[in-house]
C-alpha cells in the first residue's frame, strides 16, 4: 500500500468539507462494529470467568482419574493397578472405592443418594471432602457404637440431620425380602459424624461418605471394589495419565479423567458459548453490511474522481486497494476502539465488581470475567475478515469504472 493510496483512502473516510450522509453512515459502521466486538470481549470472558469457576469446583473436589472395570474389582486387580500406578510419575494419591444407589432415611425424610464408600485415611490425597469439612470430621473407621456417615450440606438439610444424629440406610440388596414379601426392607443404622459443602449443589445433595468396608458390607461386594481414584500433581496432566495407564493396563479397564466425567456439562457451556459468539456476531455482520452500503454509495459518487485517477495513471489495481484500504481501516478502527471498551468494562468488573451476584444464591459473589488471548485474537480475525469481504465488492466495482464513461460530460 503506497502513501498516496492510503492518504486518498483516508480522505474519502474522513471529509473536512461537510459532514455528508455517506460519512454517516461510515461512522455507524465503526460504531456498529465497536459495540459487537466490545460485547464479544465481555462476553466470552465472562463464559471463560464461570468455565473456570466450574472446573475448580470439579477439580479440586473430584479426583482427577478414576480406573474402573466392567464388573468388581478384586483385591488381586487392586495390587495390579497398585503396581501400575506406583512405576508413574505425577500421582500424589490414589485409592480404591466403591459405589451405588442407596436410600437415606432420618426420621419422616427420605433421600436417594449416591452412596461412596473410601478410605478416610487416603481421603485427603485423593479428593477433597476433608478439606471440604464444615461440621465434624472424617471419622468413618468403624470402632465405635455404629459407623460413621459424611453427607452434604443440602442434604443434611433436606433430611433435618445434624452432626451425632443417626440415619438408616437401605441399599438395593435391603430391599430383596420387601419386594419378595418376605417383610420389611433391611435396614443399618450410621452415625452422621460430619457434614461437607463442596459448592457443587449435585454433590452436597446427592452424595454420602461411609468407610469402604460399610459399602461393600452395604451392597453385597463381599471384599471387591469399583475402581481406584487417583489424583495428580498438575490436573492439566490428564489426558496423557490416562494414555499411560490405559498403555499399562490389560485390556478391560476403563479410565476415564475428571474432563470425562463431566462431558456433558462441558458441552452444553461449549454449546451456550458458541451460540453466544454467533449471535453476537451478528452485530459486527449487520455494521459491515452498513459499510458495504456506505462504500458502494461512496464509489457511485466519486466515479469522477475515480476517473480522474485513471486518467492520471492510476491502475485498477490499485484503485482497488485504495478501496480496500478505507474499508480495512473502518474495521481496524471499530476493532481497536471494541476490544478497548471490553478491557475497560472487564477491568472494572475485576477491579470493583460492578455487576455482584447474590451470594445467597450463588457461591461467587461477583460474575467472574478470565481474559484469553485467543479469544482477542478469534474476535479481532473474525472483525477484520468480514471488514475485508465488504470492502472487496465496492473496490472491485471502482476499479471496474472506465475513465471515459466519467469524464465524458467534464
Amino acid at each position: 500500500m503506497t502513501s498516496a493510496e492510503s492518504f486518498i483512502a483516508k480522505r474519502l473516510l474522513v471529509s473536512k468539507r461537510k459532514l455528508r450522509f455517506i460519512n454517516v453512515i461510515g461512522l455507524i459502521s465503526i460504531a456498529g462494529i465497536t459495540i459487537g466486538v466490545a460485547a464479544l470481549v465481555v462476553a466470552l470472558s465472562v463464559f471463560n470467568g464461570f468455565n473456570g469457576v466450574v472446573t475448580g469446583v470439579l477439580v479440586g473436589f473430584d479426583p482427577h482419574v478414576r480406573i474402573e472395570k466392567k464388573g468388581n474389582v478384586t483385591p488381586g486387580e487392586i495390587a495390579l493397578v497398585s503396581r501400575v500406578l506406583d512405576s508413574l510419575p505425577g500421582i500424589t494419591g490414589y485409592s480404591p472405592f466403591v459405589s451405588g444407589k442407596a436410600m437415606l432415611i432420618a426420621g419422616s425424610f427420605n433421600r436417594v443418594v449416591v452412596l461412596r464408600g473410601i478410605d478416610p485415611v487416603r481421603a485427603a490425597s485423593v479428593s477433597g471432602i476433608s478439606s471440604r469439612m464444615v461440621l465434624g470430621s472424617l471419622a468413618l473407621a468403624d470402632t465405635g457404637e455404629l459407623p460413621g456417615i459424611v453427607i452434604g450440606l443440602t442434604l443434611a438439610d433436606r433430611l433435618s440431620a445434624v452432626e451425632g444424629e443417626e440415619i438408616s440406610i437401605i441399599s438395593p440388596y435391603g430391599f430383596r425380602a420387601a419386594a419378595a414379601g418376605m417383610g420389611a426392607p433391611e435396614a443399618t443404622r450410621f452415625r452422621v459424624v460430619g457434614i461437607f459443602e463442596s459448592n457443587n449443589r449435585e454433590y452436597d445433595a446427592g452424595y454420602a461418605y461411609v468407610s469402604v468396608a460399610s459399602a461393600q458390607e452395604l451392597f453385597h461386594a463381599s471384599g471387591s471394589y469399583n475402581g481406584i481414584e487417583l489424583r495428580l500433581a498438575d490436573v492439566r496432566g490428564a489426558d496423557a495419565m490416562k494414555e499411560l495407564i490405559l498403555q499399562r493396563l490389560p485390556a478391560g479397564y476403563t479410565v476415564s479423567t475428571w474432563y470425562d466425567l463431566h462431558r456433558t456439562l462441558y458441552s452444553v457451556m461449549q454449546i451456550e458459548r458458541w451460540s453466544a459468539y454467533i449471535l453476537l456476531s451478528l452485530i459486527i455482520v449487520v455494521a459491515t453490511f452498513n459499510m458495504l452500503g456506505s462504500l458502494t454509495m461512496g464509489v457511485i459518487e466519486k466515479r469522477r474522481d475515480i476517473g480522474v485517477l485513471k486518467a492520471m495513471g492510476m491502475t485498477p489495481r490499485r484503485i482497488t486497494r485504495l478501496f480496500m484500504f478505507e474499508g480495512m481501516l473502518i474495521g481496524i478502527i471499530g476493532t481497536l476502539l471494541g476490544i478497548a471498551i471490553g478491557l475497560f468494562v472487564l477491568f472494572l468488573q475485576v477491579e470493583f465488581s460492578i455487576f455482584p451476584l447474590d451470594t445467597t444464591v450463588y457461591i461467587i459473589p461477583a460474575i467472574p470475567v478470565e481474559i484469553h488471548l485467543a479469544d482477542f485474537l478469534a474476535i479481532a480475525a473474525s472483525s477484520l475478515g468480514l471488514s475485508f469481504l465488504a470492502a472487496y465488492y465496492p473496490a472491485r466495482r471502482a476499479a471496474a469504472t472506465l475513465p471515459s464513461d466519467s469524464l465524458r460530460w467534464e
